[in-house]
């Protein structure tokens, strides 16, 4: 049965951001992932894990105005200010992975930007591998952020390989595969040996994962008999409280409240 963990930069958000950690076990998640926690201490996310029992999962490298740092030729020295700022953090919270986000390369740099991409990431997962961090990498959909460095799962696996670090792999988020090439359980399949962690979403509302043309229940089937053992996490957009919207996650062991 698929684990799910509360993304708390989607889920919650008609809370502070401290407060979301308990809202969410109060909901009955077991697991959350942040996005960008960098405006609230170490510490007292760490309380919160702690008080709730919590696992701590991923955060995003810093959010910056090309949408991330890592592919972006000539922008190596803010990629590694960046990074080591992501993985102090993460450290310090008991986290177990970073999404290392890539930015928008326009398309006449793109040969550079996966030469400058794969030495960015063969070095952080190097220092990342002392604090047994894993990095994701993950293909964003063209649709909602134009120009992303990545769009295509086969790309991510791609560069996987290529680095060839056992703490580098892809981020597969359901919703964007879905938008940029559909047949999700086979590529699911195909690509799990370099999958590090799985997100969830409608397509193509972004809300949760009971409406739209994705069959989540055959995923979520698929992710069971195919041996996923991480965790799933839910970064979607509610269509209301998110407690109000926790009803799709009953079948599967979430005891949520109030819905």
């Amino acid at each position: 049965m698929p684990r799910f963990a509360a993304n708390l930069g989607y889920l919650f958000t008609d809370r502070a951001p401290i407060e979301r950690f308990g809202a969410a076990a109060a909901a009955g998640f077991r697991a959350v992932e942040l996005q960008f926690p960098y405006d609230v201490a170490p510490s007292a996310v760490k309380v919160e894990l702690e008080r709730h029992g919590l696992t701590q999962l991923g955060i995003n490298t810093p959010q910056c105005a090309e949408f991330g740092l890592a592919a972006l030729p000539g922008r190596e020295r803010d990629w590694q200010v960046a990074f080591k700022r992501a993985l102090d953090y993460v450290v310090a919270i008991g986290g177990t992975a970073i999404h290392c986000m890539t930015g928008c390369v326009p398309v006449e740099q793109r040969p550079a930007a996966e030469t400058v991409f794969i030495k960015n990431l063969s070095r952080a997962a190097d220092a990342a591998a002392k604090e047994n961090i894993t990095l994701l990498i993950e293909p964003i959909n063209p649709r909602d952020r134009p120009g992303y460095f990545l769009s295509h799962v086969e790309h991510a696996a791609d560069i996987v390989t290529k680095i060839g670090a056992p703490n580098v792999r892809v981020q597969f988020d359901v919703y964007h595969v879905q938008i940029v090439g559909g047949d999700l359980i086979k590529r699911f399949e195909k690509y799990l040996p370099v999958v590090g962690h799985v997100q969830i979403a409608a397509v193509p509302s972004r809300g949760e994962p009971d409406e739209g043309e994705v069959n989540y229940s055959a995923v979520f089937e698929a992710i069971d008999r195919l041996g996923y053992a991480g965790w799933v996490g839910c970064e979607y957009k509610p269509r209301a409280r998110t407690e109000h919207g926790l009803g799709w996650a009953k079948p599967y062991g979430l005891a949520p409240q109030g819905c």
